[in-house]
This record gives structure tokens, C-alpha cells and sequence, in this order.
């Protein structure tokens, strides 16, 4: 690969001592945002840009980007409005980008995730990418990213920006920029300075196309949109097609029951359903759980559309035994919109959406059970109820486990769910105590 000239971090302060009367020149445009996650799960928005030349720098990013060391941006592109085909392959390549930084000349590296965002710019508007910084500063750094550039020439390519703190603690972005086959050139300079934050997170107009499905047509497209690349996806929707497109409850009541690993959910379903002589069904249902697992290794868009579309599966399943007998359930479409919400919403519990929020209601067209009952349980109790399991976990489970802000956010996001919401029951006390008020519950609230 024909390398352009990759200039030192010297002459390109002295290049920065006054680009703001052409960046002004140059558009009138507003500038991108970039929402960064920061040490301890705080947030600092950004703006890039012309629009930023005169607005204070960002301490905390100051200094996180600045040196000693350097700081590059690496964002994923996907047009405003673009295809559910187009969201998937961005998915999939800021998935890929993430394993490939966290290996071979560049694992030494720190990664922080970032979203480049146009404030107002509503579903679709978001990038996924990361910010990687070299404390060491090595020139080996950034040619190692050119040639992972190099790697990726289908749409969409990667986007790869460096940051150089100035003089006075100011920021400045310089884009790298094909050049026709020929290598690579660093654009100008472009001002990086504090931007307000958002009411909501960026990532929440997205959220619908993303994983916290509506309807089942939304899920459908993205499975249909894998079905190049992910055979079982053809087989999962053939499953989904056999079902009836809005399913009824029968008479019996219906109990889902959910709950973080070592709450003691699987017992309960099991003793509820003894003692009501009643159906047990679980989300994923069995039909689909062999191709978990490849699911799991996906990224979010791509897993939580084949959970949201199991939903619809034990919908049905749901609607045919809840004319014989009550169903318990163990799981449902709760577990998929905490479980999505948390794991796209960066920084920490502050940041999700405020309760009430369209995000957390029911889809419209999936089956509604009478009562949902969340087990909880102290994170001290959890950790002593796993140690010793050995069983197989998926990525967000293990993550429950190591990492308490995911949990909190998985948890806080649980608690603001409606029509229906949850029940929060002390899974604590002895399993006959936790049984004994369980059923009490449905008496109150299936009658």
C-alpha cells in the first residue's frame, strides 16, 4: 500500500495556528456530534466542525484526547433512513472492526465507545464506531488502522479520524481520506469543542430499529435481511410464517416470569406450573434454541431480532394452550427490550430513556399475558448463588455478572416497563416463601 506523507505531531500544531476563518468559510453547516464513553460510564458530547470553532473545549475529553499519546476515531457509516440491509451490514462490520482492534498490532490499545450523531437527526442518524488511544503515541498505530482501511473497500467503509490536542488544551480532528487507490491523505483541521447534551440519548431514536422491535414485521425484515450470510434465518422465519399474525390468549390465565440468572427463576417456573398444573413455555422456544448460540455471536440488531421473533413463536404457542390450561412462561419480550436497551445505551443508568418512554411499552401486535412477575435479587446473593453453576451463559449474562453498571442499566430498565409492567418480588427469602407469594400474586391479579 502507497502510504501518504503521515505527518508528526509538531508540524501539525504549528499548522493549527489559525484554520477557524476557513473553517467558518468553508460551511455553514452544523456540526456532527460524537458521544463519548468516558472512565466511570460518564458521557461527553462533542461537536466537530465549523459550527464548533468558538465553543469551549471539553476538559475530561481534553484530556483523554490530547496527548501524551494519540486518539483516533474509527465510525461506521450508514445513510440517514438507509435499509434495514444496510443497517445490518454496518452491524456486522462495526462488530468485525471491534474483534480486529482487539487483536494483532493494535490489542495494546485502549477502546472507548463512541457514536457520531446529527443532533435532531432522528432513526437512522446514528454511527456506531469506537475511539482508540495509543498512550504510547506509535507511528505503528496508525499504519496499522490505514491497512485495516485498506482490508474493508465494500460499502460501507470505515470512517478513520486522529485527534491532536493544542497548545492551550484545544482540540483539533483531522479526517483521513482515500485517495483514489493511491493511499491515504489527512484532511485540514477541524475544531473539536463541547456540544450540549441531548435530552435523550442518541442512540434512542434508533432503538426501534435496533432491537426494541414494535411489531413483528420490523424483526421479520432484519432476520430477512441475513438470510444471505445466516442460512438459519431462512429456517426461523419460516417458523415465524407458520404463526398466526396477531394471536389471541385464551381463557386460563397467563404468567411470564422474569428475572437475572441465579434469582431463582428457573425453579419457580418449574414449582408455579406444578402447582397451578399448568403449561410451562420459555423464550427462546425450543424450536429455535438450537441456533442460540450463532445468534448470540451476532451483533445486537441481528440477535435481538431472532429473540423478538421467538416471542412470536411462544405467542402462538401461548394462544393454543391457554384454552386448556394456565401457561407459565419463562421469559418473553421484556428480557429482549432490557437486555437491548441496556446494551446500546451507553455511559451509565442516567442515560437511559426517562420512564414512560414510548420505548418501554408493549409491541402492538404480540400477545399480552395477564401478570409479569420480575424476581430480584441483591448483587451480593447473585454472585454467591453462581459461583459453582458451570453453566453455559451468553455474552450480556456473563457481562451481568463482571459488569455492575450493565447490570443496574438491565435492571433499571426491567423496572420502567408498561402495559404490562412488573411485578418486582425479593427472590431472597426460603423457595417455599418466594412460591407461597408468587401464587399469591396471580390470585390477586388473574381473578
Amino acid at each position: 500500500m502507497a502510504f501518504a506523507s503521515l505527518p508528526r505531531a509538531q508540524p501539525l500544531l504549528a499548522r493549527l495556528s489559525g484554520p477557524r476563518r476557513g473553517a467558518r468559510a468553508r460551511t455553514m453547516a452544523p456540526p456532527r456530534c460524537l458521544a463519548l464513553e468516558l472512565p466511570g460510564c460518564t458521557l461527553a458530547h462533542l461537536a466537530v466542525g465549523a459550527g464548533a470553532a468558538d465553543a469551549c473545549p471539553d476538559p475530561r475529553a481534553a484530556a483523554l484526547l490530547g496527548g501524551p499519546g494519540r486518539s483516533f476515531s474509527l465510525c461506521v457509516p450508514v445513510a440517514p433512513g438507509g435499509d434495514c440491509a444496510a443497517r445490518v451490514r454496518a452491524a456486522r462490520l462495526h462488530q468485525r472492526l471491534l474483534r480486529q482492534l482487539r487483536a494483532g498490532p493494535l490489542r495494546g490499545c485502549q477502546l472507548h465507545r463512541l457514536l457520531s450523531y446529527c443532533p435532531g437527526g432522528g432513526p437512522g442518524a446514528v454511527q456506531r464506531g469506537v475511539l482508540l488511544r495509543d498512550p504510547g503515541d506509535s507511528p505503528d498505530t496508525r499504519r496499522a488502522l490505514l491497512a485495516l482501511l485498506d482490508a474493508h473497500v465494500e460499502a460501507p467503509r470505515p470512517r478513520l479520524g486522529e485527534f491532536v490536542g493544542g497548545p492551550r488544551r484545544e482540540l483539533w480532528h483531522f479526517a483521513w481520506e482515500p485517495q483514489d487507490g493511491q493511499g491515504w491523505r489527512q484532511g485540514g483541521p477541524e475544531p473539536v469543542a463541547r456540544a450540549p447534551e441531548p435530552a435523550l440519548h442518541p442512540v434512542v431514536p434508533d432503538l426501534p430499529g435496533s432491537g426494541v422491535f414494535p411489531d413483528r414485521e420490523s424483526a421479520r425484515a432484519v432476520l430477512e435481511a441475513c438470510t444471505p450470510f445466516i442460512p438459519e434465518a431462512r429456517a426461523v422465519l419460516d417458523l415465524v410464517d407458520q404463526c398466526p399474525k396477531q394471536a389471541q390468549k385464551g381463557k386460563f390465565p397467563v404468567v411470564v416470569i422474569e428475572g437475572l440468572d441465579a434469582t431463582g427463576k428457573t425453579t419457580v417456573t418449574q414449582s408455579v406450573s406444578e402447582s397451578l398444573k399448568a403449561v410451562l413455555l420459555k423464550s427462546p422456544p425450543a424450536c429455535i434454541s438450537q441456533w442460540r448460540k450463532l445468534f448470540d455471536d451476532e451483533p445486537t440488531i441481528i440477535r435481538r431480532a431472532f429473540y423478538s421473533l421467538g416471542n412470536y413463536i411462544v405467542a402462538s404457542e401461548i394462544a393454543k394452550e391457554s384454552t386448556k390450561s394456565p401457561v407459565i412462561v419463562d421469559r418473553y419480550w421484556h428480557s429482549t427490550a432490557t437486555y437491548t436497551i441496556a446494551t446500546e445505551v451507553s455511559g451509565g443508568p442516567q442515560h437511559l430513556p426517562p420512564a414512560r418512554h414510548p420505548v418501554y411499552q408493549w409491541p402492538r401486535d404480540l400477545l399480552k399475558p395477564d401478570l409479569v412477575l420480575l424476581l430480584s435479587l441483591g448483587p451480593e446473593e447473585r454472585a454467591r448463588r453462581l459461583q459453582g453453576r458451570g453453566l453455559e451463559r451468553t455474552q450480556e449474562e456473563a457481562e451481568l455478572e463482571a459488569n455492575s453498571v450493565f447490570r443496574q442499566k438491565v435492571e433499571v430498565s426491567y423496572q420502567r416497563m408498561e402495559n404490562p409492567g412488573c411485578h418486582v418480588l425479593d427472590a431472597s427469602p426460603s423457595r417455599e416463601e418466594v412460591l407461597r407469594r408468587v401464587l399469591s400474586l396471580i390470585q390477586n391479579n388473574c381473578n
